[in-house]
Formats: C-alpha cells, sequence, structure tokens
C-alpha cells in the first residue's frame, strides 16, 4: 500500500485502486462489454462527443479516464464546479491551434450539468468544428439539465448502479491489489463483505469507503487487521439506540398496548392505555402507534381502522390532555375490536425482502416515464398499455421486473372485507391469465 509522510493526507481508497483499462473495469457491461458499442469505439479509437449518465459511484469518471489512457488525444479534466467562461475559451483556444498539427483533444467535465447556459454554449462551436471531444459526465437527466444544441452533438450513454457481484468484486479487488490493502493482513468474511456490498446501493465509491473505514476501526492483533460484523454494523447504521431503565419501561407499556389490542382484549389495551397516559406519557406518540397497528394488524379487513386512528391522532392534537384521553379510549377499542390481518404488514415484509436483494434492478422500460425525446429513444415508455384504453380497465401488461415476474406479495384472508378483496384480487389474476398471449 502507498505509504504516506507524517504530514500528507492519504490517498483515498477509491482513488488508489481506480481501473486504467477496460479489463479492469467493473459493471457496464451492456456498453463495454467485448463487443458492446462503446467497447468498439474505444479500441478501435473513435470517439466521438458523449454525454455519461447514471448515479453516483457507478465509473462515470473511470471510463472516462480510462478512454483517455486508451486513445492517441490530449486529455484534459475539467471541474464544472471551479472552471469558468475563462477558463473554457483558453482550453478551446489552444486545442483548435492543436487541431491544425493534428493534434485530438479530448475535454472531460465531471458534473456537467452544474454548468449553466452560458457555460455549456461556451463549448458549441468547438464541439460542431471538431476542434474537441466532448465528453461530460452527469447524475441529473440530460434531457433537461444539458442544452439541446449540445445534446444533439453527444451521444448519451446510460450507465446503471452496479450490482451486488460487482460491488463484491471491487471489494476483493480492494482487499488483493497492493494499491489497496494487498501488503496486508486483513482478516474479513465474506458475510461482511456482502454487507458492505448491500449498503452501498450499486455505489462503489459508497463501498470502498466503508471497506476503508472499517478497516481503519478493525482490531489490530499480531500484525493483523480483524474486521468483525459488528464493527460494519456500527460504520453502516443509521442510528444507535440507548435505553435506560425508564426507556425500557416506555417500550414494555407500548408492547402490552398493541399486544392486547392485537388479541382483540379491549379491557386490557384500556388499562394500559389509562397506565401510559397516566404516567404521563405523550398523548400523541400513543396516537402515531395507533396509526400503524390500524394498517399492520387490520388493514384491508377493515380500511374504516385508519380512518379512525387518523381521526383520533388529530383530536389529540386539537385538544391535548386530559380530554383527548376519551378520543384515545374510542381508537383502542375499535381497534381491539375490529376483525385482525396483518396481510399488509407481511406483503411489505416480503416485498422488502426482494428488494434489498434487488436493490439495483431497473425499472422496465415500458413503465417509466417519457416527457422527452432523448427518453423516448431510449425507448422508455415504450410497449406500455394504458389501462383506461381498456373495456375491463385491465391489462396484461407486467410491471415487476423480469427476475421477479409473477411473484405474489399480497394474499389476502377471509375476515371482514378484506374476503371482499379476496374476491377482486382472483378476478384480476383470472382475467389476466385469460387474456395472456
Amino acid at each position: 500500500m502507498h505509504q504516506t509522510s507524517l504530514f500528507e493526507t492519504p490517498e483515498p481508497l477509491a482513488s488508489r485502486i481506480r481501473p486504467l483499462t477496460l479489463d479492469d473495469y467493473v459493471g457496464q457491461k451492456h456498453l463495454v462489454g467485448k463487443g458492446k458499442i462503446l467497447w468498439q469505439l474505444i479500441e478501435n479509437d473513435q470517439i466521438s462527443s458523449m454525454i455519461f449518465w447514471g448515479p453516483p459511484g457507478v465509473g462515470k469518471t473511470t471510463l472516462a479516464r480510462i478512454i483517455a489512457n486508451s486513445t492517441k488525444s490530449e486529455f484534459i479534466d475539467f471541474s464544472a464546479v471551479t472552471s469558468g467562461i475563462k477558463d473554457i475559451k483558453a482550453v478551446m483556444k489552444k486545442a483548435d491551434e492543436q487541431r491544425q498539427f493534428g493534434i485530438r483533444t479530448i475535454v472531460f467535465v465531471d458534473e456537467i450539468h452544474r454548468f449553466n447556459k452560458a457555460q455549456q454554449d461556451a463549448f458549441l462551436p468547438y464541439v460542431e468544428k471538431g476542434s474537441i471531444i466532448l465528453i461530460g459526465a452527469t447524475t441529473e437527466n440530460p434531457s433537461f439539465e444539458i442544452n439541446s444544441a449540445l445534446l444533439s452533438r453527444c451521444k448519451v450513454f446510460v450507465l446503471n448502479a452496479l450490482e451486488v457481484d460487482d460491488i463484491l468484486e471491487l471489494l476483493h479487488h480492494a482487499l488483493n491489489d497492493e494499491r489497496g490493502y494487498g501488503n496486508e493482513n486483513i482478516e474479513i468474511d465474506d458475510d461482511s463483505l456482502y454487507m458492505i456490498a448491500v449498503f452501498s446501493n450499486g455505489d462503489a465509491r459508497v463501498a470502498l469507503n466503508t471497506l476503508e473505514m472499517s478497516i481503519d476501526n478493525g482490531i489490530k492483533k499480531d500484525e493483523k487487521t480483524i474486521v468483525s460484523k459488528e464493527m460494519i454494523e456500527q460504520i453502516t447504521s443509521t442510528k444507535s439506540l440507548l435505553y435506560d431503565k425508564k426507556g425500557e419501561e416506555h417500550y414494555n407499556l407500548i408492547s402490552a398496548l398493541h399486544k392486547s389490542m392485537r388479541n382483540s382484549d379491549v379491557d386490557a389495551a384500556i388499562y394500559w392505555l389509562a397506565r401510559m397516559l397516566e404516567a404521563g406519557e405523550d398523548p400523541l406518540y400513543i396516537a402515531r402507534r395507533l396509526v400503524r397497528f390500524a394498517s399492520e394488524d387490520i388493514g384491508m379487513a377493515d380500511s374504516r381502522a385508519l380512518e379512525i386512528a387518523i381521526a383520533g391522532y388529530q383530536a389529540c392534537h386539537f385538544l391535548g390532555m386530559p380530554e383527548c384521553n376519551v378520543h384515545l379510549t374510542h381508537v383502542v377499542t375499535y381497534l381491539s375490536l375490529s376483525v385482525k390481518s396483518n396481510a399488509l404488514y407481511t406483503a411489505y415484509e416480503k416485498a422488502k425482502k426482494d428488494a434489498l436483494q434487488t436493490i439495483s434492478e431497473p425499472v422496465p422500460l415500458h413503465i417509466r416515464n417519457a416527457p422527452t425525446k432523448l427518453m423516448k429513444d431510449l425507448h422508455y415508455g415504450e410497449g406500455y398499455q394504458y389501462a383506461h384504453d381498456s373495456k375491463d380497465k385491465l391489462t396484461t401488461m407486467t410491471c415487476l421486473p423480469d427476475s421477479l415476474k409473477d411473484k405474489q406479495y399480497y394474499y389476502p384472508t377471509n375476515q371482514g372485507a378484506e374476503a371482499k378483496v379476496a374476491i377482486r384480487l382472483k378476478q384480476i389474476k383470472d382475467w389476466k391469465q385469460k387474456h395472456q398471449k
């Protein structure tokens, strides 16, 4: 690993191990896989002006630097944050002069969406006459952030969030490469690396920064650095909750109220409500928990439960204690005596599990919004079926990602009004099965 002096700021891991060639580049196989369009342009040194559009940490800047290393051109790196029109014009003039001697100039502009219209316009004449090849990187939709005249002269490449496997490949590379931790004895198991990969949400920079922070804070033992799951949990957690005895009793009481209502024990529920209120509990806290209960434990079996819980919260907000105690009793009694269904809760938990495992799964093109020509050219909205155009207000269109096709999360019960919901859901599924091509 690179050694730093006492006063030198260490170079971040993400910067140290940045890939230098396409062979080392991870992800975006739809663009840079062997034989794909961008791979061919780079290999054949036929680069034209282009815009890289994608979320943070997916390799936009890295790809631009690889192009710089792979093509026979002078490379100029611009920052849209620090560069003004004067800087742009000076570089453009130099590029114009070099073009007369057959020297091609590639200008890379990171965060090009931060340039205003005048700054973007300054590039236009030089792009038009071929003095420069412009490569811009942006996290924002080019249709809205890039001048139409400039955008029409650039090829837009869409970069996707990295897959978990891509992130894992990067993490292993960082641990084994001499520019990373290849010369150090790091102990970290595969489960911990997977935690980091999932947490990063497709962002390589977040993943590498998390790994670096975990190692920096790891346990040093016998010239070895041990990174535990607990350490990663501390680094990646969004909040840490600590309770004293009073806090523990607070949660014991709300648990007792919740479980009594779930068990339809109205007298116990009212008792625990009184215990909380008379002990000085915030009535709005209780009201918020009742709103949650209305959907978690009753849901579609009686949708009125949610309306009444919301009304109870508003009554507490208007009146406060002690007057609102009767309103909370009203809500607790209604929720306790209502028919119960946890179908909504279980549906979300199943969907959450899949969502976390497929966090980078793209939205199918046919159900994406397509307000601009660029987005239509990228096939956004193509094949969309408008349900209101159908006699039955139903279509056979699939709205889940391909990897989750035909997945079912919501299974209605036969409790209360949810029994009617179950019938309606079966009618919809039967219709779709009958009309499936």
